[in-house]
């Protein structure tokens, strides 16, 4: 597995759980206002972390922590994923994978093996405005399977999407809505602009009132929502 970072502690990413975060290199997506260049860009990424010096770190931390995040880049495009959550699962571990929602096949192995605890789904857009967000073309398919399978499988979830003004406004925010009607829970996220994958990328942000009324928008579609 190809191991960019890894977050030592957090309370806040993983509900319910005190928890580390462990980053995976590589993703298939090119969002231009994604935080995470030194893990979507191969030119930026640096030696991969051992996977053995990560599983050791988790085994002295049993004690304070109860969960691990796999977050990226793009977790599902490991190969060895299943096999390395279940490492960790041995150990006690609740497990939370973030995903683009573009490999559903390796979703259904892994809900098959319930090898996840908490699943998070980056909702990037509505589907036909998704090439133009996620930057390459995308099988939408793929991403209305992964949501089904979401809904349906997974112990716990929540769908969110990182609002970008000139990318979302309301009609985008309605139909997302339509995408996930019924779901348990979604969040509407602020960008931040520190580093992006398209440099020097930045938009203003939205206001309160309409990060507001995007959250009442979906609240229609029987999903409650939460600004972050």
């Amino acid at each position: 597995m190809l191991i960019g970072a890894i977050t030592k502690f957090t309370l806040i990413d993983f509900p319910g759980h005190i928890s580390a975060i462990i980053f995976t290199q590589g993703c298939n997506f090119r969002c231009p206002f994604c935080h995470n260049p030194e893990l979507v860009l191969p030119e930026k990424f640096e030696d991969p972390i051992p996977e053995d010096e990560v599983l050791k770190f988790l085994a002295h931390r049993k004690k304070y922590l109860d969960g691990v995040e796999f977050t990226g880049g793009e977790p599902t495009l490991q190969k060895d994923l299943p096999q390395m959550i279940k490492k960790i699962k041995e150990m006690g571990f609740a497990v939370k994978l973030d995903t683009n929602g573009t490999n559903p096949e390796m979703l259904k192995q892994l809900f098959s093996e319930n090898l996840l605890d908490y699943v998070a789904m980056d909702v990037k857009s509505s589907l036909e405005r998704y090439d133009e967000i996620a930057g390459v073309k995308t099988d939408k398919d793929k991403i209305r399977e992964s949501i089904s399978l979401i809904m349906n499988n997974a112990p716990d979830y929540e769908f969110r999407t990182t609002v970008i003004k000139g990318f979302h406004n309301i009609e985008e925010i309605r139909r997302i809505g339509e995408l996930i009607q019924g779901a348990k829970r979604y969040f509407i996220q602020r960008p931040h602009f520190d580093k992006t994958v398209s440099e020097n990328f930045k938009r203003p942000p939205f206001s309160a009132e309409e990060l507001k009324k995007f959250c009442e928008i979906i609240q229609e579609k029987r999903v409650n929502c939460e600004i972050r």
